[in-house]
């Protein structure tokens, strides 16, 4: 099926296009594997965090079986008691939360930058208490948060920064990769991430040898030599062909996010001039994004535009239609505690952003929104 006579069809995220622009390769590496039966950590577990190391310019990268997993091990890492607090964002996946709550901590919430979407960094310090133990930062949609600030605000009050890098790797924040300036870092290879595995993945970064090691610890059951647990821990190793999938797909990473950056820039033309229904994503002085959503905010007339959207063959998505202080499963707060999170939640849209768009497609699919906000 096609949109428009010749476009192909359009995919939110399409793994199945570019897995067949890789096939040969991505085959033989886990055929290799296959063949090898070392199949848990070893060598091709290892292969991938050292190039991870090399990527991301970082001292370790300690990989585990999810995103979720790995917020959950820096926390675990880090001590995290019953009643200690962490300032992050309510608009985020509800993994970032999620982990927090599951050891006893408390999420304490700073509103948004609305052009950003990224966590307010003026409107942190009011947050901090003496039960304090971090501030946990998402680079949303592959954007950096403003990680000078964040660690001017953390080194001045003695606080630990975990960065919450689930869509951003390969960012920059002034110059330096995403994943390296806080104290650790938290990554996912979730199947639909710029640099997605074929199933569950994640990882853990850090430059301090002490949490290093920790983290390797309590990824392995708390053991660091084998039927011997020094510390409570959990199962969260990575499958060794999920690593040699990621070690593959590495190598064209950087290509990959640089088509993402083009396709954006090609939408924000085609949304110039509509700036009074359609707001854009801004990106931040110092930042490189990585575009693992390219988002507007529809000022008016979202479920209209959707439905027009879907008539048309344009898929898309809203990321997050309940913002974190709302949800029933941990509610913090009440409507109207952040207001620009909530607007944001109520106006957003996600359109199709990945390696194999087309400025054809994208051409179609603004197009559709500009059509759809005029009707």
């Amino acid at each position: 099926m096609s949109v428009a006579g010749s476009i192909p069809a359009i995919q939110m995220v399409d793994v199945i296009g570019q897995y067949h622009r890789y096939q040969d390769e991505i085959d033989n590496a886990i055929l290799e594997v296959v063949r090898s039966g070392k199949y848990i950590n070893g060598p091709y577990v290892q292969r991938f965090e050292r190039a991870m190391e090399s990527y991301l310019g970082v001292k370790h990268a300690i990989a585990c079986a999810s995103g979720t997993d790995a917020l959950q091990i820096a926390m675990m890492a880090m001590d995290l008691q019953p009643g200690d607090e962490i300032i992050t964002t309510p608009f985020t996946f509800a993994a970032t939360t999620e982990t927090i709550v599951l050891l006893g901590g408390v999420p304490v919430y700073v509103d948004i930058d609305p052009q950003t979407f990224n966590i307010d960094v003026e409107r942190i310090e009011e947050k901090i208490t003496p039960r304090t133990r971090a501030i946990l930062p998402v680079h949303l949609f592959g954007q950096p948060a403003n990680m000078t600030r964040i660690r001017e605000i953390a080194d001045k009050h003695h606080l630990l920064v975990i960065e919450d890098a689930a869509q951003a790797v390969g960012a920059k924040w002034n110059g330096a990769m995403v994943c390296g300036i806080g104290d650790m870092a938290t990554i996912s290879f979730y199947p639909s991430k710029n640099l997605g595995a074929f199933g569950d993945a994640g990882m853990i970064t850090t430059n301090d040898d002490a949490l290093a090691a920790a983290l390797r610890t309590i990824c392995n059951h708390g053991s660091d030599r084998a039927y011997y647990h020094d510390r409570l821990g959990v199962n969260s190793r990575l499958d060794a062909i999920q690593a040699t999938i990621l070690n593959v797909k590495l190598q064209y990473l950087n290509e990959w996010n640089a088509t993402r950056s083009a396709m954006a820039a090609l939408y924000s033309n085609h949304f110039a001039g509509y700036g009074d229904q359609i707001m854009v994503p801004v990106v931040a002085e110092g930042a490189t994004p990585i575009w693992h959503q390219y988002s507007i905010i529809l000022k008016d007339g979202r479920e209209k535009a959707m439905e027009h959207l879907k008539a048309a063959g344009v898929p898309f998505n809203i990321y997050y239609p309940v913002p974190l202080h709302l949800q029933k499963a941990y509610v913090a707060g009440k409507l109207g505690d952040f207001p620009l999170t909530e607007f944001a939640a109520a106006h957003i849209l996600s359109l199709p952003m990945h390696s194999e768009l087309t400025p054809e497609q994208v051409e179609y699919i603004a197009g559709q929104v500009i059509t759809a906000i005029g009707k």
